[in-house]
């Protein structure tokens, strides 16, 4: 991976990690699209890059984040990502046998904008405004719902809005509280990537991701970039998505999945090396 492809990966991170089209979805794509190599420090450097995403959300709401007095608010947030660490860990060999499968991403893309067009219609009149409303039950819920996006291409912003509606929250406090919780649980797996998981399959030398780094001043580099670059686009993201999310709810959102599934089902569904491609993840994932 060089400069010029972490900085597009960490652009698309950036614009699409709090938006419910799945980051992790639009970062393999362009991954694919770029022609680069699918590394395990690629696989590594997807997951762990959304750190920069996630200090954006502090900054943007730091004076939420920073107020030691807040405790109810430290205490949902930490009772919200207990199901996304217990099930993460459970599943995490064959989440990451779906990361290369494009064709299953893709068709989870669309599936998932064909839901978004009837949320709007779904959760009408929300009685819970503001997350100071929002009792630690409710929160638990919405970490269940998180738990959906483990299923890449479905997206985590997407299943804990979606999850926070139907505890009766409206759009906008959806939306803020997936922000909130994406600190936590974000946070938790960027740790998991570096200092614990092992990458590497077969008889490859296995590496925990911060061996990676420092093992090429090259990787620390592109990582150090890449965060700040998530970080910067993110932050500008945020506060965008929250404006279009009022204005126009989520059936843009829906139908902009379901263009682009489907474009990327057919490009590919008709690249004979990108289906090979698909063909060996699917059979990675059976074995697993």
């Amino acid at each position: 991976m060089d400069l010029i492809d972490a900085i597009i990966v960490a652009i698309v991170e950036g614009l699409t990690e709090f938006l419910p089209v799945s980051s992790t979805a639009h970062m393999g794509f362009a991954a694919s699209l770029l022609g680069m190599e699918e590394t395990e420090f690629f696989k590594m450097f997807q997951v762990s890059i959304q750190f920069g995403a996630i200090l954006a959300v502090v900054v943007a709401y730091w004076k939420k984040f920073l107020d030691p007095t807040n405790f109810q608010f430290y205490k949902k947030l930490a009772i919200a990502v207990i199901p996304a660490l217990v099930l993460g860990k459970l599943f995490d060999d064959k989440i990451e046998a779906v990361l290369g499968n494009q064709i299953a991403i893709s068709t989870v893309l669309v599936l998932g904008g064909i839901v978004l067009l009837f949320v709007d219609k779904w959760f009408k009149n929300p009685t819970v405004l503001d997350e100071k409303q929002i009792s630690v039950k409710k929160a638990l819920i919405i970490g269940f719902w998180q738990c959906l996006a483990m299923m890449p291409g479905t997206s985590r912003s997407a299943a804990s809005i979606i999850g926070g509606m139907t505890q009766k929250l409206s759009r906008q406090a959806a939306a803020e509280f997936s922000f909130f919780l994406a600190v936590p649980t974000m946070l938790a797996v960027t740790l998991y990537s570096l200092f614990i998981k092992k990458w590497g399959l077969g008889d490859a030398v296995q590496q925990r991701g911060y061996e990676m780094l420092l093992a090429s001043g090259d990787n620390l580099f592109v990582f150090v970039v890449g965060n700040i670059v998530a970080f910067g686009v993110a932050l500008l993201a945020i506060k965008s998505f929250i404006a279009l999310l009022n204005r126009y709810g989520f059936r843009m959102w829906g139908w902009y999945r379901i263009v682009v599934g489907i474009a990327l089902l057919v490009y590919f569904y008709n690249s004979p090396k990108k289906a090979d491609g698909q063909a060996e993840s699917t059979v990675a994932m059976i074995k697993k």
